[in-house]
């Protein structure tokens, strides 16, 4: 499984090709600024507000561009759309400032924008059609499906890696792979800090309709394998969803565990089913939320006039980190991110409503769950855009988080699951690392 994990990053040096001929015939990788305006490029989008609409509307005439099959497009390669790109934090300190936090490491929030960013150039780099100088499709982010970190600290003063390609392919979505790798502090070997798996979606010119995709072909047994764990990873989604608490009742054992947290809270000195008593040691959930309000102005626009999914994690994150910190007394760690679902976009001008709510503990790890939902003053209503998953370390053990009612409960064990499938996955890999 490491094999496969860190297989894109060992690609042989002419894989790093597929950007650097994009930009100026540069033969260093480029930058997450060249990223950006690569974007902007393939899509045709002004750099300025007022501009920006006409932009969009010109794009409709692409339509025609399309293609009415998949099998009208030729295969792609997972060498096609690898890619490499340089954050140069070490290099330029006026940049180094923007990615710097209180705690003198990075931002993670930030790392989030870029990979997002990075996933759809690696998407229309995968799609990229030889004639025409502008893509005919929308391609934005479904689904963050796992970003797991193998680094506490990220440096900011010393260069950051990515490199990513296409690993899976459906109709009209798209898996990619990245990975994000670090200078040493004593040294000039790049280390592995974390790896990403998102799922892009491609749609028409004016993001309304699915659009089809260059189906992907792999070649040898590496990427035959690294394939068939895209699929797997489909089927796994698949099933997670199909079992849902939001679906379906949870499983016996899950039940008993509700069952034992209500009967813990019960107040022996009474024979009544709604007198609690929080335990020692422990929080009511519903005292251990934090919200946030955020003005979606257009300078958080994305290339599409809707609102940057990275900006919404970024925004995510930074709330979920502090309801992490404040829960647990000393500073988090984030340890992955999981199951981000893009539900519907942000408009620009919404009123987006953060809500963050540590849902599990075990130990020092703290599982957070943040729900956006946007607000439409026309209708008066309020409408789910993401939920978000985080698995935080705190540096000391944690008090225990106790849900009272049943809606409660049900978060509760959603955030058990996810937590145990974090903890599973990552178990896996620390065997096959210690493996002869």
């Amino acid at each position: 499984m490491l094999a496969l994990r860190w297989y894109a990053i060992r690609m042989a040096p002419s894989l790093t090709r597929a950007l650097t001929s994009m930009t100026n015939g540069s033969q260093s990788p480029p930058d997450m600024s060249e990223v950006r305006s690569r974007l902007r490029a393939i899509v045709g989008a002004s750099t300025n507000w007022s501009d920006h609409v006409q932009a969009m509307h010109d794009r409709k005439a692409l339509h025609t561009l399309l293609a009415k099959r998949q099998e009208d497009l030729p295969p792609r390669k997972m060498s096609d759309s690898y890619i490499e790109v340089i954050l140069p934090l070490g290099s330029q300190p006026e940049l180094r400032e923007t990615y710097l936090n209180v705690h003198n490491s990075v931002r993670f929030g930030r790392i989030l924008e870029d990979l997002d960013s990075l996933g759809v150039l690696i998407c229309y780099t995968h799609t990229k059609h030889e004639a025409p100088l502008r893509s005919p499709l929308s391609i934005v982010t479904a689904l963050v499906d796992k970003i797991d970190l193998c680094k506490k600290v990220i440096y900011p003063d010393c260069d950051i890696k990515f490199t990513g390609n296409v690993s899976w392919v459906g109709k009209t979505s798209m898996e990619v792979k990245m990975h994000m790798l670090q200078v040493g502090l004593h040294d000039s070997a790049y280390s592995p800090v974390l790896d990403a798996t998102f799922v892009m979606v491609a749609r028409d010119p004016e993001n309304k309709r699915p659009a089809f995709v260059n189906p992907l072909i792999p070649e040898g047994p590496e990427e035959e394998e690294i394939y068939e764990k895209g699929e797997s990873n489909k089927m796994r989604r698949v099933d997670f969803s199909s079992t849902s608490l939001l679906k379906m009742a949870p499983t016996a054992e899950e039940r008993n565990i509700v069952h034992s947290i209500f009967l813990n809270t019960l107040d022996t000195r009474t024979v009544s089913f709604r007198s609690r008593v929080l335990p020692p040691n422990s929080v009511w959930m519903e005292d251990a939320k934090l919200k946030s309000l955020e003005i979606c102005h257009p300078q958080e626009r994305n290339i599409f006039n809707r609102i940057f999914g990275g900006f919404l994690m970024r925004k995510a994150f930074e709330l979920g980190w502090a309801t992490a910190c404040s829960y647990g007394g000393s500073r988090p760690f984030i340890v992955a991110v999981d199951d981000i679902m893009f539900q519907r976009p942000v408009e620009i001008g919404s009123l987006l409503f953060l809500s963050a709510q540590v849902c599990y503990t075990e130990n020092n790890y703290i599982q957070i769950r943040v729900h956006s939902e946007v607000y439409d003053s026309d209708t008066r209503e309020h409408k789910t855009t993401n939920v978000f998953h985080f698995t935080f370390m705190s540096e000391s053990e944690v008090p225990q988080i106790v849900p009272k009612t049943y809606g409660e409960s049900m978060l509760y064990l959603d955030g058990k699951r996810h937590f145990t499938a974090t903890m599973t996955e990552t178990r896996e890999v620390e065997k096959t690392t210690a493996a002869p």
